[in-house]
């Protein structure tokens, strides 16, 4: 595994972020103290991955929204809500959707349908990018810390340690998506 992880750990890291960005991220920058991973890096291939992640999502959106939704009837039935709720707090959702668990797919797709200009999505998903993939990874470092992973020890309990945080990025992610949705109803306008 520490080979690997040496030869691939940063690719891996990135394609991670396509998928569950947290928990690769977590995974990652809990093993910057054994030397596997560096601070900086981490940060910059978890931004990346996830900037670039975000982007595709909101270029369909811009390009072709209506009919990549049109052709999902699940996420269809998100995207309403999702876009008013965006119309009513567009300047909170752009700098936090990164943290708001469940939406980072399609708040992508709502920006881009929405007409926001390219520039403007440009600085906050850089920023908020930037926020995102520095808290992330200073969470994991120090849990890795915390916990004094060592290479054997992580080697032996990999999917535990891959359960254990995406367990825990579930809930913290059901908490904020249910105070999200929550937000979302409060704020609905009343017919």
């Amino acid at each position: 595994m520490e080979s690997f992880l040496e030869q691939y750990g940063y690719l891996a890291l990135i394609l991670g972020t396509f998928m569950e960005g947290e928990v690769a991220i977590l995974v990652a920058s809990s093993l910057i103290h054994l030397g596997l991973f560096q601070f900086p890096a981490t940060v910059v291939v978890a931004f990346l991955g996830s900037f670039i992640s975000d982007w595709v999502y909101y270029l369909i959106g811009r390009f072709n929204g209506k009919y990549f939704v049109a052709h999902r009837p699940a996420l269809a039935a998100r995207v309403e809500p999702v876009t008013q709720f965006f119309i009513r707090h567009k300047l909170q959702i752009l700098f936090s959707y990164r943290f708001l668990y469940g939406f980072r797919i399609i708040i992508p797709l709502v920006v881009g349908m929405s007409g926001l200009r390219p520039m403007v999505y440009l600085v906050y998903s850089l920023v908020s990018g930037l926020v995102w993939a520095t808290l992330v990874s200073t969470f994991g470092y120090w849990v890795g810390r915390l916990f004094e992973l060592r290479a054997k020890s992580f080697e032996e309990n990999f999917l535990l340690i891959v359960l254990g945080f995406g367990a825990f990025g579930l809930m913290v992610g059901y908490f904020i998506r249910r105070m999200a949705t929550r937000k979302m109803k409060l704020s609905e306008p009343e017919h």
